[in-house]
């Protein structure tokens, strides 16, 4: 790969962005307080802001935001950044160190560098082009909201409200360069085990245990990898009253995902065709649901978006790696309504938990390919 033209950013304002906005205790259904310090910051950066109703329908207490900044050239067609602004866990009293060119959190919470991470990479990017004075067309910003709960935030995006049809999400482990052209489809699955409930001293005869029904179920169900497109999995459990009652009902739930849809669909008849025989050979039934969480999509290599994001690597100085993955992310919701976007990689690892980190490499070449895929965008519209 030629290294010509490398992107400068100013990585030590970089890092101390991350650190501050990482700080700011925003899980799921809180976002309010990071959207108040993100307007002051944006308006800094000349971009226009609107704010959707998305929360309504989750009560969470803000919506998604919308900013928009008309670029040096603003007829060209407008490109967007895309990430979310809460976090799985609260990140209260995050205290972040650096260890070996990598960023922890001190082990008492999450690092939040998902998706903290990107979203302090898109405003150093954007302070780069500006303070560059490199030519750029409008970009815009969809900061969305209840991400981590089922990607509930772009499910009910004003799509009203944006400008742009094509963009980029950051937010993947795969180190910076990963391009993910496929997501799946899923869909999660709700069956209710229905036995007979007895008292174990009094009537046990009479009983038909639906946990025994559930264990046999899972037993003769096809879980984890089910092969190179699907996995499936049982995530949860309930049922019982007490310890002398013969339990007469068990709820399961679990998910499925699969990048065909004709799959997904034929997993889940399987399932529960083989849940329903087996709670009738036991002498019970089971009720089911089925509902879906998002649709799959599929970006043709051909496409702008990808020719753009692998021409972007090089003055980025990371290494291409085009990819499909079976994780969600809101750009499964955001191509399903209508716009195009894939997902690049950003770098994070061990997400959700205590032991989440991040490179300062990756975070730096994170901001660095932002500033390249802009300016490849620019390049390439103006043609």
């Amino acid at each position: 790969m030629s290294q010509t033209n490398p992107i400068t950013i100013n990585e030590k304002r970089l890092l101390e962005d991350f650190f501050y906005w990482a700080k700011i205790n925003a899980p799921s259904k809180s976002e309010k307080v990071i959207a108040d310090l993100l307007v002051p910051a944006l308006q800094e950066l000349e971009f226009s802001i609107e704010f959707d109703e998305a929360h309504k329908a989750f009560n969470g207490d803000c919506g998604n935001l919308i900013a928009y900044w008309k670029g040096t050239d603003p007829g060209l067609p407008p490109l967007f950044l895309s990430t979310h602004m809460d976090t799985v866990l609260p990140t209260e009293g995050l205290n972040p160190v650096i260890k070996d060119g990598i960023i922890y959190s001190d082990g008492t919470t999450i690092l939040g560098a998902d998706d903290r991470a990107a979203l302090a990479s898109y405003l150093e990017a954007i302070r780069t082009i500006q303070e560059s004075g490199m030519p750029c067309g409008p970009i815009e910003l969809i900061l969305t909201v209840n991400e981590q709960q089922g990607l509930q935030g772009a499910s009910n995006l004003d799509y009203s409200k944006v400008k742009s049809k094509e963009g980029y999400i950051f937010d993947s482990s795969g180190d910076v360069g990963q391009i993910i052209l496929q997501g799946p489809y899923s869909s999660r699955f709700h069956v209710e085990v229905i036995g007979k409930s007895s008292h174990i001293g009094l009537n046990p005869e009479e009983g038909v245990n639906a946990f025994l029904i559930a264990a046999d179920i899972l037993r003769n169900a096809s879980l984890g990898k089910i092969d190179e497109n699907t996995l499936a999995n049982v995530g949860m459990m309930n049922g019982g009253e007490l310890s002398s009652i013969i339990p007469g009902r068990i709820s399961m739930t679990g998910e499925v995902r699969c990048f065909e849809k004709e799959g997904l669909d034929g997993y889940l008849e399987e399932f529960i065709q083989s849940a329903s025989d087996i709670a009738a050979s036991h002498g019970g039934k089971i009720k089911s649901q089925v509902e879906k969480k998002y649709f799959g999509f599929n970006i043709n290599r051909d496409h702008i978006l990808v020719k753009n994001a692998i021409e972007a690597t090089e003055a980025a100085q990371v290494e291409p790696c085009i990819t499909k993955t079976l994780g969600g992310a809101d750009t499964n919701i955001l191509n399903e309504n209508g716009l195009t976007c894939i997902t690049l990689g950003n770098g994070f690892r061990n997400i959700h938990t205590f032991q989440e980190h991040i490179s300062v490499e990756n975070l730096m070449n994170t901001a660095k390919y932002t500033v390249s895929l802009i300016q490849n965008w620019h390049r390439t519209n103006s043609k």
